[in-house]
């Protein structure tokens, strides 16, 4: 899938991430994906996210679209022309805005669910929820913090803004390819957030995900970055992979 760069602003980005069980996720990930391991881990997660602005390169803010949206991801890697890339796998994609449920997987990469935002922010507190239009539902209540929590398996703000910065290029399930879209901030900055709530019925379904096979680890906030979408080489389908 071939787009122009499209260019917009994140006024809110909100990863978060939990560890789990890489036999359970190497079931889930189809070929040529597998997962990238960090201390003996998978990493996945959530990406809220809220763009301004969006629209091809070059035309001008006033007629870009904005929206809310949920992407699940999967950590991954996979071998391409010699060598070992990563990025993210994403399984699914939830948004505020008819439109993108109209074009994603012909003008935009993966398939996307309508679905109702809930957002609140004040104080540098943070609510987000969602339910989409087969029932799947996300919250989380967060506040940002100056400290990252050292009980999270990256231990340092440096590592996990490290690990997710490499991770730029993700790729979804279109109609026959796995369809690539590559994030290229102007500047990346990344801070901690303290969760009181989090829950997913994504990474709650236990026939999916077993009980205790996921676990959350930490959550970050991005703030008022502009930013491109790029596309990448789309990926075929191999034969054993799950679509």
């Amino acid at each position: 899938m071939i787009l122009p760069t499209i260019h917009g602003y994140i006024d809110r980005r909100i990863l978060v991430n939990f560890t789990a069980d890489l036999e359970v996720v190497r079931k889930i990930i189809p070929e040529p994906f597998r997962p990238k391991v960090y201390k003996g881990k998978a990493i996945v997660g959530i990406c809220l996210i809220r763009l301004k602005n969006i629209k091809p390169k070059g035309l001008p803010d006033f007629i870009g679209v904005s929206s809310e949206n949920g992407a699940h991801r999967i950590a991954v890697e996979w071998d391409e022309d010699g060598g070992t890339k990563e990025g993210v796998y994403v399984p699914r994609r939830d948004t505020s805005l008819r439109l993108n449920t109209l074009v994603g997987g012909r003008l935009f990469p993966g398939k996307h669910y309508l679905a109702r935002f809930n957002v609140r922010e004040a104080d540098s507190n943070y609510h987000v929820d969602f339910i989409s239009s087969d029932g799947t539902s996300i919250s989380i209540d967060a506040k940002e913090t100056d400290s990252f929590d050292t009980k999270s398996i990256f231990e340092t703000i440096e590592n996990v803004s490290d690990f997710f910065e490499k991770g730029a290029v993700g790729y979804s399930p279109g109609r026959h390819k796995f369809e690539g879209l590559k994030l290229e901030t102007y500047k990346w900055q990344v801070r901690p957030l303290v969760v009181q709530n989090v829950h997913s019925s994504f990474f709650g379904d236990e026939q999916v995900f077993p009980k205790g096979s996921v676990q959350f680890d930490n959550a970050l906030l991005m703030t008022q970055v502009e930013h491109e979408w790029k596309s990448v080489k789309d990926k075929p389908y191999a034969v054993t992979s799950i679509r």
